[in-house]
């Protein structure tokens, strides 16, 4: 599932603490900002919760375009994704992630579990960039449940 190879971001701050926002070549926003322990204000996301929204925006997006392309209807879609960071480690990659897929509609199962292992072993490139940084990743598939 190729993209867009070259993008653009640019990053402002909005207070004086940690609190920034990011925008996007095509004008999307999000907003970021540290931990309270580090002085943030939990007014946007911290960098490495984007990371596992990436994994799981990434996946999502090519899990739909695989099943719609086998003609299954997908009703409900969504992915629930506990990560663990190392401990005592500067930088603290992430160690452990799961992933649950959460699918409902007309789909057949192992259409859906191999869309699944498709986008996390073929096509998924924030998979792949978390996998080559060290994390173990590990994912289900739920459908109709």
């Amino acid at each position: 599932m190729t993209t867009n190879k070259k993008m653009k971001i640019e990053l402002k701050r909005l207070d004086d603490a940690f609190h920034f926002e990011a925008i996007s070549e095509t004008g999307n926003i999000v907003h970021m900002d540290a931990g309270e322990n580090l002085g943030g204000r939990n007014k946007g996301v911290r960098p490495m919760q984007m990371l596992l929204m990436g994994l799981g925006g990434c996946s999502a997006i090519d899990i739909v375009l695989i099943l719609q392309k086998q003609r299954q209807v997908i009703e409900d879609f969504t992915i629930s994704i506990d990560g663990e960071r190392e401990q005592g480690k500067e930088p603290s990659l992430w160690e452990d992630v799961q992933i649950h897929f959460k699918l409902k509609g007309q789909i057949d199962r192992e259409k859906a579990e191999r869309a699944v292992q498709l986008s996390m072993e073929k096509y998924c490139s924030v998979s792949k960039t978390l996998e080559l940084a060290g994390a173990k990743i590990a994912y289900k598939v739920s459908v109709n449940e």
